[in-house]
């Protein structure tokens, strides 16, 4: 998969500039950092001493209170904690980059090795350091990256002290210099620890022969990578990601017995239910007379009190207290219209506590087809049964008024999307409650990616996917003896059980 890059330069006097990071504080207690972007806003408004700065000219419905150091959201008026950090300094490097250079580095250099008897990427680099290694002598190794083949790995490590913006001129490809042995062994087991807390997969390397394993000064930064990670796998047979099935014939690809159609679209918002707010909300409450000593998790004000909602005023008197039916939470009825309105209105309501979903759910995925059907593959760990292929496709289009920015256009990356389900009863099972999850567009969002930090972009909405098919070395493939259940609860977080599919049937 090929994916623009770019980097951005930011103002010494600005945030990033000076170091100075602004995060807020999550449900869960741990702090997230503000958008860059946003970050400069809120820094140059503190720095001017405002008292308080409103996000909304950059499409945020947050004001910014440096008194309190809260930010509060103008629609739910709900209050969150900010602060502001000067221990995250970007650093900055001085002087030009190395320009980039091909293999051999210089006239003089050692000329490169005979090609072996592999020919893969990860053994020529092998062979062409072990090269250079004898010619500088046992207390050296010299790494350079070749112009078409470098691997990711060497050029991620020449460029991991580096910030996004750092240096000038032309984009050049440094090269790694002259590294001890140790030095070296240092550099790898780092970023093999970033990589592997990362979840991406590093495998050791073993010698040509298969006789010992490769000494890690001598396997270049990719075998040292994969060194470092204690698994064995011979260069001459290197790790493979099996994405995907072998070419499949359309004679070859069959209907999924008792299920309907072998293709599923979503359009438009489904229609809401209920006339008013308050009539939707009326059938999962109960009121209380006497309310509790306790706090609102909503508006963060006592029960015994009005709701601290000051937004637009619900027909509903604010110091009016309900109880959800099913879970016993209590909240101020304010509070409750209020997140009513500023989610789908779609008729349905999720305890802000303890998540209980009352009505049916539904979520805000953009229009898209989902395509089902069974091809005659067997994934790792079902050697038993065939496997159902689902093949999910999302254009690029403009965000409605159900999205994070109405109006705006959105991306939409990696698509058509295959991901896997063996054929067997549990993942027909998987497959009948996806397919309510697509009809109620819960499969995907549209926020900011996890992976890449774009924003207004598809994204997945919380149910898992395998989306490897021969290998599991991501953690996106088989054999997984827990996935299939893993899903089922994911679904079932989401309102989708087997008395869904009664429902839909209904």
């Amino acid at each position: 998969t090929i994916r623009p890059v770019r980097r951005s330069y930011y103002d010494p006097s600005s945030a990033p500039g000076k170091g100075v990071v602004w995060e807020w504080e999550n449900d869960s207690g741990t702090w997230t950092p503000y958008d860059m972007d946003v970050g400069i806003t809120i820094q140059r408004a503190y720095e001017k001493q405002h008292p308080w700065v409103d996000l909304s000219a950059i499409g945020f419905c947050y004001v910014i209170d440096f008194a309190t150091m809260g930010q509060i959201n103008r629609q739910t008026q709900r209050k969150r904690r900010v602060r502001r950090r000067l221990d995250m300094v970007y650093p900055l490097v001085s002087g030009t980059l190395p320009k980039s250079q091909s293999w051999p580095a210089s006239p003089g250099a050692a000329a490169a090795p005979p090609v072996p008897a592999c020919t893969c990427p990860q053994c020529l680099l092998v062979m062409s350091v072990k090269a250079t290694v004898s010619a500088a002598g046992p207390g050296t190794a010299t790494l350079q990256p070749r112009k078409a083949s470098a691997t990711p790995a060497l050029s991620s490590a020449s460029n991991a002290g580096s910030p996004p913006g750092a240096g000038s001129g032309k984009a050049a490809r440094p090269g790694l210099g002259t590294l001890n042995r140790s030095h070296l062994q240092r550099l790898a087991i780092a970023q093999s620890r970033v990589l592997i807390a990362s979840g991406v997969p590093t495998v050791p390397v073993k010698n040509l022969t298969g006789s010992s394993p490769v000494n890690p000064a001598l396997a270049g930064i990719t075998g040292i990578l994969m060194s470092a990670a204690g698994l064995p796998v011979c260069l001459t047979r290197p790790p493979k990601l099996v994405l995907h099935p072998p070419p499949v014939s359309k004679s070859e690809i069959q209907s999924i017995p008792g299920i309907s159609h072998t293709c599923r679209k979503t359009t438009k918002k489904q229609a809401k239910k209920g006339k008013t707010p308050e009539e939707v909300l009326k059938k999962y409450l109960q009121k209380v007379r006497h309310p509790p000593d306790e706090d609102c998790t909503i508006c963060m004000e006592r029960l015994s009190a009005p709701s601290g909602y000051k937004g637009p005023q619900p027909a509903v008197k604010p110091d009016l207290v309900g109880k959800l039916v099913k879970c016993s939470h209590v909240f101020h009825l304010h509070c409750l219209v209020a997140m009513y309105n500023n989610g789908n209105k779609d008729g349905s309501l999720q305890c802000p506590t303890c998540k209980t979903i009352y009505g049916v759910k539904t979520g805000t995925q953009p229009p898209g087809k989902m395509e089902y059907h069974i091809i005659p593959h067997a994934l790792p760990g079902h050697a038993d049964c065939k496997t159902i292929r689902i093949i999910y496709n999302i254009p690029p289009g403009v965000q409605g008024p159900e999205h994070p920015n109405p109006g705006k256009s959105f991306t939409a990356r990696g698509f058509p999307r295959h991901c896997y389900l063996p054929d067997s009863e549990k993942g027909r099972k998987v497959l009948r409650l996806l397919l309510v999850a697509w009809d109620r567009r819960l499969i995907f969002a549209i926020g900011t990616s996890s992976t890449t930090g774009e924003s207004d972009t598809v994204i997945w909405n919380e149910i898992h996917h395998k989306t490897e098919f021969g290998s599991n070395l991501t953690g996106h493939g088989y054999p997984d003896i827990n996935y299939l259940d893993n899903v089922l609860a994911e679904l079932a977080a989401q309102g989708i059980t087997e008395e869904s599919l009664a429902q839909e049937k209904d």
